[in-house]
């Protein structure tokens, strides 16, 4: 054969191959661009990897995995389908989701997994044509090891902000103690047998008031530029809101952004408070530990977050009232380590002052005057770059150790509905704006 006869040959094949992909990718792309459309979809769920369009990847949901359930150290949830509910930030056009088997001590089978949005509030039902097939690597199962997490491939997914979102997953077998943050205030639901690809909520007859597994949803976003992660304890947390409302003062927060004028930055917010969480040491011994410090979890709950630009710090009461610190300086310079590992990151910090307790069990003057003290250095700078003052907002005036009346839940601790909307209105958006100081 000649050169000049080879070099035709070469250019004929080469003519076929592009011939053939352009066929094959305008096939797919058709069938994925009506199986995209919101309210409609294929007959049977399947996952469509995320468009290569223009957007950011940013959190629009997480919750901190804070310990393995009690009662599943034998069995885990073999034999049935978890359908959380999870209450987004902003939306997007794809999504993720991570899950997590942190506190397991055997791999973790999940064979079948899908997301979709909520028919309508709280709701167990998907809107129609939502529900999507999450993959792994190009697999419908996957093993998660102990200790490990995992992140799913992107699903085409039109994801609206503040909505409900079902990530269903199903494990056949016995896996070990569940990964899960039990104060979520929000129902989620339990079937038996694989129910994952269910639009129907007919089955999930079990009501669960915790997250199971899943810890993270990001979306492939246009309406979003980062994330800001709030970084707490129980008042983060929420566990006095009411329960399915999204009244949580992070809920406030992301509300306020979404409508917020053109000086306010695009961010969306994601709540990783647990409650009972510290600043110095963990809630709880083990290997995993339990409620793990906030100083031990900050790369993972903070630094880990798709997009993220900035972090709120709202952390040290428990340390006060549940380890009777009496150091004042041993707290403010843990929150002083967590403000330098986010700067590190280029990361804008914004602090929160402590809020009173008086009258609350465990509440004395010792702890008073380490609260005073810790609020009085956050005040003066060198903390944080920015305050946000929720001690000033809340407080009584005419009793200044105590919540506000109409801002307690009652134990003179924890907000009030309306006390989780007070600290989400003083909060000062534009303080989120920037980088972090080089150095304080």
């Amino acid at each position: 054969m000649t050169k000049r006869h080879g070099y035709a040959l070469l250019a004929a094949v080469l003519a076929v191959v592009v011939v053939v992909s352009a066929a094959i990718y305008l096939g797919a792309s058709g069938a994925d661009d009506a199986k995209d459309q919101l309210g409609t979809g294929p007959r049977a769920p399947r996952n469509s990897a995320a468009p290569a369009s223009a957007g950011t990847w940013v959190a629009t949901w997480s919750a901190s995995p804070a310990g393995a359930e009690p009662g599943t150290a034998a069995r885990g949830m073999a034999g049935r389908s978890v359908r959380n509910v999870v209450h987004t930030s902003v939306g997007g056009d794809s999504a993720r989701v991570t899950l997590s088997n942190l506190y397991g001590r055997t791999p973790l089978s999940i064979t079948r997994a899908s997301v979709a949005v909520a028919a309508a509030p709280n709701s167990p039902t998907a809107a129609a044509g939502t529900l999507r097939r999450l993959t792994f690597g190009g697999d419908t199962g996957v093993v998660i090891p102990p200790g490990a997490q995992i992140v799913s491939d992107p699903a085409r997914l039109r994801v609206p902000g503040d909505a409900d979102l079902l990530v269903t997953t199903f494990s056949p077998t016995p896996s070990g103690p569940v990964t899960y943050h039990p104060h979520a205030r929000q129902l989620s639901y339990v079937a038996r047998g694989d129910r994952t690809e269910d639009p129907s909520g007919a089955t999930y007859h079990e009501q669960s008031p915790y997250w199971r597994y899943v810890t993270a949803v990001d979306v492939l976003s246009s309406e979003a530029d980062g994330t800001v992660v709030v970084f707490g304890d129980s008042i983060t947390d929420g566990i006095t809101s009411s329960m399915g409302a999204n009244r949580r003062w992070p809920d406030v927060l992301a509300d306020r952004l979404r409508g917020a004028p053109g000086g306010a930055p695009r961010y969306s917010v994601v709540n990783q408070g647990i409650s009972g969480n510290r600043v110095l040491s963990d809630g709880r011994p083990g290997t995993p530990a339990g409620n793990p410090s906030g100083l031990s979890r900050f790369d993972r709950d903070v630094l880990g977050r798709s997009g993220v630009k900035a972090v709120v710090i709202a952390l040290g009461i428990n340390d006060i009232l549940r380890n009777r610190e009496t150091d004042a300086d041993r707290v403010v310079a843990g929150l002083r380590e967590l403000t330098r590992q986010a700067h590190a990151r280029g990361l804008r910090v914004i602090g929160a002052t402590l809020m009173p307790f008086g009258g609350h069990r465990g509440y004395g003057p010792a702890q008073e005057a380490v609260r005073q003290e810790v609020n009085a250095r956050i005040r003066s700078g060198g903390v944080f770059d920015e305050v946000t003052d929720f001690d000033k907002a809340l407080r009584d005036p005419y009793d200044p150790r105590r919540l506000l009346a109409r801002y307690d839940s009652g134990d003179h601790l924890h907000p009030s509905d309306a006390g989780f909307r007070r600290m989400a209105e003083t909060f000062d958006l534009t303080a989120l704006k920037g980088a972090g100081s080089a150095e304080l």
